[in-house]
């Protein structure tokens, strides 16, 4: 396996957590290159601006507003940049701006998520998260079939909320001729013409999701953002934008973790086994670390290309990813599918399966071209292919038992977005879709199992990463005592 594959995430390692002071502390650096709506143009201005960084030797970190896992994994494999996820549905705003500050990183380029104001009435939007983070916003506007036109989006979203960050602006897919138009029209509204990006086909960036998998599509990858990197020297006013990420102010950030993992949870180091390589890529890097950050060993195992789980483990995360793209090869590991089966139903380890882990976890999964393949064999069912997303959004789990990560009654804060389902999703928790109240079953749980479609990001839902650390270290002693050599 590739570096990336064997090793993903955590900045912290082996740090136990500490109470953070309110002391100030040096600000980082940052800005915010967000867009006019999705597909403007956003993720290129920014590949390109943190390949620039990262060339010019600066201690570079990418953070992602919302939910995302595509761009933040696309950012670590081929640019080599630490990355966040920033989401104030799952975090609040100390929980937030504590991300950013104890990111580890010199200087910090936030992407947003869809148009700039885009969320549920505004709220889990990157205009909110510019506005709680004190961070300077740069909007991409794509200006394929517009002239003057480009000046009524401009004064659209400067004036559309009075206060709002923004500083100026990143014209996308513009010709060159008329780069000084935007310029003039930049000066006219008292805004910052931070330069424009040309259109160049070889640095298109499409299906970047799927092209993980070999070192011919790494390769190809690395290639786009180093054209997309000489575009924005030649064409990006990049010393401009390192002023302005500058003046980005100090968050309030006066946020602690001590009562979380204080007391007997923080005592014994636990080893937790993660799901990392080409088939189960879909894993937040915060939640690495803050599983670090609470004391644990994290472990990367491959589902794929191991013949059985790590040694000493005391709790097992089956993480998402692309599992219908690897059926056979998953399938075809018996010994890594017996080592996992009889981990979960004899040994009874504490697990954590979400999307792609989940589906892993069926008797059968539907391949993405049709076949059905022997999984791991714990949830009696199969797993097939759709022809539309079958959940997406943000959504409110409710317990209706006392189980691994919460008691009955108790909420976890998810979101989900999967085109597979299952025939049988699992009735333990009650789910409610934040967008629009609808109400649906999902998750497989018990006292040592959480299995389901919906994601879970750790600095959202503290108590019920507690609850599960916790049943770690019981499984942990309980281990030991039954069987001290283990």
């Amino acid at each position: 396996m590739s570096d990336f594959f064997q090793k993903v995430g955590g900045i912290f390692k082996g740090e136990a957590l500490k109470i953070i002071s309110t002391k100030k502390r040096d600000k980082m650096k940052r800005i915010m290159i967000a867009g006019t709506h999705s597909g403007c143009g956003k993720t290129t201005v920014t590949c390109g601006l943190l390949q620039s960084f990262v060339n010019r030797n600066l201690h570079t970190g990418s953070f992602k507003c919302g939910c995302d896992y595509i761009d933040p994994l696309f950012h670590r494999r081929i640019i080599g940049v630490k990355s966040h996820n920033l989401d104030n549905f799952f975090c609040d705003k100390q929980t937030v701006n504590f991300i950013i500050e104890n990111s580890g990183c010199d200087i910090g380029i936030i992407e947003g998520v869809m148009g700039f104001y885009d969320g549920i009435k505004e709220q889990f939007s990157s205009f909110s998260i510019a506005v709680q983070t004190k961070t300077p916003v740069i909007i991409v506007v794509d200006c394929k079939g517009m002239s003057m036109s480009i000046g009524a989006v401009m004064k659209g979203f400067l004036n559309f909320r009075r206060y709002n960050n923004i500083v100026g602006f990143i014209f996308n897919r513009l010709p060159e001729s008329l780069s000084s138009q935007a310029k003039a029209l930049c000066e006219e509204m008292n805004t910052v013409y931070f330069g424009f990006l040309p259109y160049e086909k070889t640095a298109m960036l499409e299906s970047r999701h799927l092209g993980l998998s070999t070192d011919l599509d790494i390769e190809r990858l690395k290639e786009k953002t180093d054209t997309l990197s000489r575009l924005a020297e030649k064409y990006l006013q990049i010393d401009k934008i390192l002023q302005y990420a500058e003046k980005a102010e100090h968050t309030d950030c006066c946020f602690s973790f001590g009562e979380i993992f204080g007391g007997d949870v923080a005592k014994n180091k636990k080893r937790i086994a993660v799901s990392n390589d080409e088939a189960f890529c879909f894993l937040y890097g915060d939640n690495v670390d803050f599983l670090e950050k609470s004391g644990c060993e994290v472990v990367n195992f491959s589902p794929l290309h191991d013949e059985k789980l790590p040694e000493n483990i005391d709790g097992l995360i089956l993480t998402g990813g692309y599992p219908e793209l690897y059926a056979r090869t998953l399938s075809e590991n018996i010994s890594m599918r017996e080592s996992i089966r009889t981990k979960i139903c004899t040994d009874k380890i504490p697990t954590i399966a979400e999307c792609g882990g989940f589906m892993y976890l069926h008797d059968f999964l539907q391949s993405d071209k049709g076949e059905y393949f022997p999984m791991v064999g714990i949830i009696r069912g199969k797993c097939f292919r759709t022809e539309k997303l079958q959940r997406f959004g943000y959504a409110q789990l409710y317990a209706r038992k006392d189980s691994l990560l919460c008691q009955k009654g108790e909420c976890l804060k998810i979101h989900e977005f999967h085109y597979w389902n299952s025939t049988d999703n699992g009735n333990d928790f009650q789910a409610v879709k934040v967008s629009n109240g609808k109400v649906y079953d999902c998750v497989h749980a018990d006292e040592n199992l959480y299995a389901g479609y919906p994601h879970l990001y750790f600095y959202g839902n503290q108590k019920s990463v507690r609850n599960f650390l916790k049943r770690c270290e019981e499984y942990h002693n309980g281990k030991n005592q039954t069987n001290p050599t283990v």
